[in-house]
């Protein structure tokens, strides 16, 4: 019994030794990626990001990108292939699920990904027992 508690402090504390450390992202603090200009930005991003930049954003996406960079409040968006970008941490967005707007707020770890993945278009259903409506046959529930 004491070494399970032993380890699940050890593994406290190294979760809170990587809580306290400095984020980076690819060998560069946040501070350092908010400074790069968007072309070495770009370079540092995943391989389907640096393709979507290097061809060019719609006008609508490029007017989000700078929305979001100069909001203080949420920002609502239907944009989920947007990609995340450095200057987006600490924001808060709420994105269309197609159903209704999630809020989240920016992490740094969320830095190359797009908008879509953190706002769940499918939930998952729990069902109960037979509800109103339910045919005679669906109505029977066994004994035990």
């Amino acid at each position: 019994m004491a070494s399970n508690r032993r380890t699940r402090k050890a593994r406290r504390k190294t979760v809170e030794a990587r809580r306290e450390t400095e984020f980076h992202y690819r060998g560069h603090t946040l501070d350092e990626l908010n400074a790069l200009p968007m072309d070495e930005l770009i370079e540092l991003l995943p391989s389907r990001s640096r393709r979507k930049f290097k061809r060019g954003l719609p006008e609508e996406q490029k007017r989000f990108i700078e929305h979001v960079q100069n909001a203080n409040g949420l920002v609502r968006t239907h944009y989920r292939e947007a990609v995340v970008l450095p200057s987006f941490v600490g924001k808060e967005i709420a994105i269309h699920n197609g159903k209704e707007f999630q809020r989240i707020t920016v992490q740094p770890e969320m830095i190359g990904h797009l908008l879509g993945e953190f706002a769940l278009t499918r939930s998952s259903v729990k069902h109960t027992g037979p509800g109103v409506g339910a045919t005679r046959s669906s109505k029977y529930m066994p004994l035990k």
